[in-house]
């Protein structure tokens, strides 16, 4: 299966995931995605064949600007996404800086910010091209995504974090054909 061409026919299939495209790529970064849930949740929407898409808490917007490293900017292109999109809850975070977060060596792009996400199947990404054509960023591949599996990132394992987000975003009920593994 060509995980990548399966991912983007979604993706062209769904309106509002490709204005929330649109709106990213008008704010003309060099190095951005949309991020985690955004592409995940469409993933397995799609295979429990959900007639209508899971809500989405907010939208993860990530980019890097080492250049930047102010609050304020990030600020700045949540305000600007908002006006093109006000129904939608943006969540944007510049890589650059997230290392603080973690307490990491700094990163050298937005892939490298991905990596730390929880689970293994939220470390993806998907950007507009300019050309229309989508680029994606997945640590582990996509094929992750469309097994269903709810692995942690062994790259930064929390199991306390990976099974509190478990619970709390109440994925095995929404999406009962996900398999939780978690040993290797």
């Amino acid at each position: 299966m060509d995980y990548q061409a399966a991912t983007s026919l979604l993706l062209q299939k769904d309106a509002f995931r490709l204005r929330c495209l649109q709106a990213a790529l008008s704010l003309q970064l060099t190095d951005w995605y949309l991020g985690a849930g955004f592409l995940r949740n469409a993933i397995w929407d799609h295979l429990h064949q959900h007639a209508t898409a899971t809500p989405l808490n907010d939208i993860d917007l990530v980019y890097f600007d080492a250049t930047d490293l102010s609050i304020s900017a990030e600020q700045r292109y949540t305000t600007m996404l908002s006006t093109l999109m006000p129904d939608v809850q943006w969540e944007v975070k510049n890589q650059a800086r997230m290392h603080l977060y973690h307490q990491h060596q700094p990163y050298q792009n937005c892939a490298e910010g991905i990596q730390q996400w929880v689970e293994v199947p939220t470390c993806v990404g998907v950007r507009l091209e300019a050309d229309g054509s989508f680029s994606y960023y997945s640590t582990f591949g996509l094929q992750h995504n469309w097994s269903l599996e709810l692995k942690i990132n062994p790259l930064n394992p929390r199991p306390a974090l990976f099974q509190q987000r478990i619970q709390q975003k109440g994925w095995l009920q929404l999406w009962p054909k996900l398999r939780l593994i978690t040993a290797e």
